[in-house]
């Protein structure tokens, strides 16, 4: 009986497997062109990533022709259209995303409001998804944009499901610049928000991301997990918000988390608790 051998991607000295070089630096190409705000000279392209023009010109001419980038009437290169197709492709195949698509539409409470769909990705929330409200926000959250974790209700909300050695590594000891006045100053500030989480099953941004804005946001988990898979948020005008109103919202979000969790597959068990009402809640 013969034996099949498989074939093993090579591996470094530390036992992890290696990256193919051509790819890696295609990759930190398109994520170049992916973060900035207009067309870009190859001899800025050079300058940002690192490399010789003549291994990014090669590489530019392959992604051009493969439609993962564009090169414009003045020589100046941005992300071609092949990025949205893979997009699509992403949202189709994303199971949490349907989670949250399904799921969004159910809540009356939640109707005229903007809800998020986010994941952690490092020490930032990647907004995967976004259900638009009929209010105008401070805020334009868009699929695909970026805040630091710790300041976002949907952030804190991950980051408390996490243990402490997770939350060290994705969270610099000095927090990022704060993005208004209200934002948390401290690792001690912030793992105080932490445990407030935890006992509330829902966290909250006080104006930390935009001044005038209060967000509340509530883990969401798959089956097996007990670390966060993503969150989703609400995001609320506070001055025109009443208590009632803030409890109902509250309600509503951790409701939806737990509705996109069950879609996951999650048990009730893995699922968090029912929160407190935010009155209950400030006072624990």
């Amino acid at each position: 009986m013969s034996t099949r051998i498989l074939a093993r991607p090579d591996r470094d000295q530390a036992g992890e497997a290696s990256l193919v070089p051509a790819v890696e630096r295609a990759t930190r190409l398109l994520d170049h062109l992916a973060t900035v705000s207009r067309p870009q000279a190859l001899a800025e392209l050079a300058k940002a990533l690192a490399l010789p023009k003549s291994s990014l010109h090669g590489l530019l001419h392959t992604l051009t022709a493969l439609g993962l980038a564009m090169r414009d009437a003045r020589g100046e290169y941005a992300l071609g259209p092949k990025a949205l197709h893979w997009a699509q492709a992403f949202e189709r195949q994303s199971s949490v995303i349907a989670a949250f698509n399904q799921a969004s539409q159910a809540f009356d409470a939640l109707r005229e409001e903007t809800i998020m769909l986010a994941v952690l990705d490092g020490g930032d929330v990647l907004y995967l998804a976004c259900r638009p409200g009929n209010r105008a926000l401070g805020v334009n959250f868009r699929v695909g944009g970026r805040f630091p974790a710790c300041f976002t209700s949907s952030g804190k909300a991950m980051l408390a499901t996490l243990p402490a050695e997770r939350v060290d590594a994705l969270v610099e000891p000095e927090l990022p610049g704060r993005l208004t006045r209200h934002s948390v100053a401290s690792r001690d500030q912030l793992e105080g928000q932490l445990q407030a989480v935890r006992a509330s099953g829902y966290a909250i941004d006080d104006e930390e991301t935009a001044e005038g804005m209060h967000c509340f946001g509530a883990p969401v988990f798959a089956a097996g997990r007990t670390e966060a898979v993503a969150a989703v948020a609400v995001s609320l005008i506070k001055a025109s918000t009443t208590p009632e109103r803030e409890a109902e919202v509250v309600a509503a979000i951790t409701a939806l988390a737990a509705d996109v969790s069950r879609r996951l597959g999650a048990s009730q068990r893995t699922r968090p608790r029912p929160p407190l009402s935010p009155v209950a809640a400030s006072a624990a």
